[in-house]
C-alpha cells in the first residue's frame, strides 16, 4: 500500500487551458474522402505493405504487417479502395515524407469479420501476439508496442495507469476517463495479468476532478487492488519516470526503466485500446484527439487514423486569423510543416495558433548561465551545459552529460530568460548522434560484407587448389598403374609385333610394283585419225617418254690405264 505522494525535482506551472476543450463530450469525426494511413507508426519501425493499388479493403482489414521485433500490424480504418501506396508528408517537424496507403472511402464503413480473443487454452504469448496483430501501441505519444512493453510477465509488482495528462491544452485522456472509465479499467486488468502485477495505481492530476470521480466510481465495481490517486498539477508530472516517482517514491536512475524496479506504466488510452482488442477484436484504427486553440468549437473527436489534419481542424472551425497549427501541446509539440499530414496513433492534440494567442517567440539572447534551466529540469540535468555542447557540435561531451536522459519536456526553455529554444538544440544533437550511429552501423556492415567476401574468395581458391591437387594425384596414380601393367605385357607382344611389321612392308612393296606396271601400260586413246604432223610429234614424245622410262646406263669411266688423247 502506498502511504503518500512524493515529489520530483524541477517542473513548472504553465497556464493549463484545459477548460476550453474539456467541457464537451467526445464527438465522432466525419469520415474523410481519403485516408492516408502511414506505414511508419513510430520512429523505430515501418510495417510491410501487403495491399496494392486497386484492391478493395474492409474496415479493420490488415494492410501492413510487422517485419521487425518492434513492429505492429497496420489496418484499414474504413472500407474502400486502395488508390495508391506512395510517399506523403508525415507528421514530423522535418516535413519529410513517409510511405502511406491511400484509401478512398466507399462510405459504407463495412467491417471485416472480427471477434474477441478466444481465451480457451490461450497462453500469454498468444495474448501478446493478438495485441501485436491488432496494432496496439502506446497512445501517450511514444507509440511503443504494448506487446513488447508487457515484458516477460514476471518481476513487475505495480502497474501504473497514466492519466496525468499534464501538458497544457490537451484533454483527450480527461474526456476518455470521464466517459469510458469501465473500458479503461477492464484494459488495465488485462495488462495487469500480462505484466504479472499485484496492484494497479491510477495517477490523475488534481485539475481533473470529474475524471477522478468517474474512475473511482468504476473502481468500486471492480475486484482487485486498484487505487485512484490525485497528484499535484505540476508539469511534467505525466512523464513516466516523474509519475512513478510521485506515486511510488522510486527514483529511476540514468539508463534504467521502471520495469527494472518492478513498475510498469501504461497510458489510459492504451488500456482502453487493449480492452477493445481483446474483447471485440477491434484493431487500433482510431484515437481520441483534442482540437483546440484559436477555434470556435474546441473539443475532442474520435478520428480515424490517416485522417488529414486539415479535415480535423476544419471540424473545430478555426478563426480567420489562424496562421499555423501545433501538433501536441505547446511545451513538447511542434509546428506542422504542412496541413495535409495524416493523423497518426501518437497524435493526441492539434492546436490552431494565431499571432495573439501564440505570439512569435522573442529573439534569442546569449546564455548568462543563470541556472534557472537546471532548477526547472525534472531529469536533474544541466541544460545550459547541454546547450553549449550542442551548439559547439561537441556531441560526445553532450552524451557524457546525459543528453539522452532529456525527455524534451521544455521546462528549461520555458524558464530561460534569454529565450533560447533549448529543446531544439537537444533534438538537433540527438538526431546528429543517431545519424552518425546509423552511418557507423552501415560502415560496419559494409566492412563485414567486404571481409566476408574476401574470406569466401580465399576459401573458394583454397578448395579449388585442393580439388586440383587431388585430381592430379589420382591421375598420377592411374598412369603409374597403367605403366606397370604395360611392362608386364610388353615381353609377350614383341615377337608378334615384329612379324606384323614385316608382313605390312611386303604388302606395301607389292602394291607399289603393281601401280608402276599399270602406269607403264597406259596407252593414249585419242590418237586415231590424226594428221601426219601430229602423229610425228606424238611419236617423238612417246620416244622421249620411253627413253626416260628405260633404265639409265651408267656412263663408262675411262680406264685408269688408257692413254690420254692428244
Amino acid at each position: 500500500m502506498i502511504a503518500g505522494l512524493f515529489k520530483f525535482n524541477g517542473g513548472v506551472k504553465p497556464d493549463t487551458h484545459k477548460n476550453e476543450s474539456a467541457q464537451t463530450p467526445i464527438r465522432t469525426a466525419p469520415m474523410p474522402a481519403r485516408l492516408f494511413v502511414p506505414l511508419r507508426q513510430s520512429a523505430r519501425t515501418t510495417a510491410r505493405c501487403i495491399v496494392q493499388p486497386g484492391q478493395k479493403v474492409l474496415k479493420g482489414e490488415r494492410i501492413g504487417v510487422p517485419d521487425e521485433f518492434l513492429g505492429t500490424a497496420i489496418h484499414a480504418p474504413t472500407s474502400g479502395t486502395v488508390i495508391g501506396v506512395e510517399l506523403h508528408t508525415m507528421a514530423h517537424a522535418s516535413g519529410l515524407g513517409t510511405r502511406c496507403v491511400i484509401i478512398e472511402a466507399d462510405g459504407e464503413d463495412r467491417w471485416i469479420d472480427h471477434h474477441g480473443f478466444d481465451k480457451v487454452d490461450a497462453t500469454r504469448e498468444d495474448k501478446l501476439a493478438w495485441l501485436r496483430d491488432c496494432g496496439v501501441v502506446g497512445l501517450g505519444g511514444a507509440t511503443f508496442p504494448s506487446h513488447i512493453k508487457a515484458g516477460r510477465g514476471t518481476g513487475i509488482d505495480t502497474l501504473v495507469l497514466n492519466g496525468a495528462e499534464c501538458e497544457p491544452w490537451i484533454t483527450c485522456d480527461d474526456r476518455l476517463m470521464r466517459e469510458q472509465p469501465a473500458d479503461i479499467l477492464a484494459g488495465a486488468l488485462i495488462l495487469q495479468e500480462l505484466v504479472g502485477a499485484t496492484r494497479i495505481v491510477v495517477g490523475i492530476e488534481d485539475n481533473k476532478p470529474e475524471a477522478i470521480e468517474a474512475m473511482r466510481a468504476a473502481v468500486k465495481d471492480t475486484d482487485g487492488d486498484i487505487t485512484v490517486t490525485a497528484i499535484p498539477s505540476i508539469y511534467p508530472a505525466g512523464g513516466e519516470k516523474q509519475l512513478i516517482r510521485v506515486l511510488t517514491g522510486i527514483e529511476i536512475p540514468h539508463g534504467k526503466l521502471g520495469a527494472d524496479f518492478g513498475v510498469q506504466c501504461f497510458n489510459v488510452g492504451t488500456a482502453r485500446a487493449v480492452y477493445r482488442a481483446m474483447a471485440f477484436g477491434e484493431p487500433l484504427i482510431s484515437r481520441v484527439v483534442t482540437l483546440t486553440g484559436n477555434v470556435e468549437q474546441p473539443g475532442n473527436v474520435d478520428a480515424l487514423i490517416g485522417t488529414p489534419v486539415t479535415d480535423l481542424i476544419a471540424q473545430a472551425r478555426p478563426k480567420a486569423d489562424t496562421n499555423r497549427t501545433l501538433l501536441g501541446g505547446p511545451m513538447m509539440g511542434f509546428e506542422l510543416p504542412a496541413q495535409d499530414v495524416p493523423l497518426g496513433k501518437g497524435i493526441n492534440c492539434l492546436i490552431a495558433c494565431s499571432p495573439s494567442l501564440f505570439p512569435p517567440p522573442p529573439p534569442e539572447m546569449n546564455c548568462i548561465r543563470c541556472g534557472a534551466c537546471a532548477r526547472a529540469c525534472p531529469a536533474d540535468l544541466q541544460p545550459f551545459e547541454l546547450y553549449w555542447f550542442s551548439r559547439a557540435k561537441n556531441f560526445g561531451k553532450a552524451q557524457e552529460y546525459h543528453l539522452f536522459d532529456c525527455i524534451e519536456c521544455g521546462c528549461c526553455a520555458y524558464v530561460c530568460p534569454s529565450h533560447i529554444r533549448l529543446v531544439d538544440y537537444y533534438r538537433f544533437s540527438k538526431s546528429e548522434i543517431w545519424a552518425r550511429e546509423r552511418e557507423k552501423a552501415a560502415a560496419d556492415a559494409a566492412r563485414d560484407r567486404f571481409e566476408f567476401r574476401n574470406e569466401r574468395q580465399e576459401r573458394e581458391k583454397r578448395e579449388k587448389a585442393e580439388r586440383l591437387a587431388a585430381k592430379a594425384a589420382a591421375t598420377k596414380a592411374k598412369l603409374a598403374e597403367e605403366a606397370k601393367a604395360k611392362e608386364g605385357e610388353s615381353g609377350a607382344d614383341t615377337g608378334a609385333k615384329a612379324g606384323e611389321d614385316d608382313a605390312k612392308a611386303a604388302l606395301i612393296k607389292a602394291a607399289l610394283e603393281r601401280a608402276k606396271q599399270q602406269k607403264a601400260q597406259v596407252q593414249a586413246k585419242n590418237t586415231d585419225n590424226l594428221p601426219p604432223g601430229v602423229e610425228a610429234q606424238i611419236a617423238e614424245a612417246e620416244a622421249r617418254r620411253q627413253a626416260e622410262l628405260a633404265p639409265e646406263v651408267p656412263a663408262q669411266d675411262t680406264p685408269p690405264d688408257a692413254p690420254e688423247k692428244q
